[in-house]
C-alpha cells in the first residue's frame, strides 16, 4: 500500500501540482491544506502518513505545524519544503521535528521516499 500524503502550501496551483506529480508516481494524496490551522484540521480527520508541508504559511508558518504534529500520539511523517534554500532558515530545520526539507522544485517521488523510513 502506497503512503498516504496531506500536501500543506498556501498557493493552490502548488497544491496542485504536487499532488498530481506525488499521484503519478504512486503515493496516494489524501488532501490538501492552505495553511498551518487547516493542516492540523486535515491531519485529525484524515491520519495521512506523510505531511509535505510549505515553511512559509499564513497564520501559523510550518515550523510550529511541524511541532504541533509531532505532539501527536501517532505523529506523521513530516517533510518540510520551501522555494528558499534550506541555508536562508538558519538552524530551525535542523531543530525542527521534520524527517527533511526537500526544494519546492526538486520534489519527486523519489526524493519524498528517500526521506521516509
Amino acid at each position: 500500500m502506497s503512503p498516504t500524503v496531506l500536501v500543506v502550501d498556501d498557493h493552490a496551483s502548488f497544491r496542485a501540482a504536487a499532488s498530481a506529480l506525488l499521484e503519478a508516481e504512486g503515493f496516494t494524496v489524501v488532501g490538501g491544506a492552505g495553511d498551518g490551522e487547516e493542516a492540523l484540521a486535515q491531519v485529525g480527520m484524515l491520519r495521512p502518513d506523510v505531511v509535505l508541508l510549505d515553511v512559509q504559511l499564513p497564520g501559523i508558518d510550518g515550523f510550529e505545524v511541524a511541532r504541533r504534529l509531532a505532539a501527536l500520539a501517532f505523529p506523521p511523517a513530516v517533510l518540510l519544503i520551501s522555494s528558499r534554500a534550506e541555508a536562508e532558515y538558519g538552524d530551525q530545520v535542523a531543530r525542527s521535528p521534520a524527517r527533511g526539507f526537500l526544494d519546492k522544485w526538486a520534489l519527486s517521488g523519489a526524493e519524498l521516499a528517500r526521506l521516509l523510513p
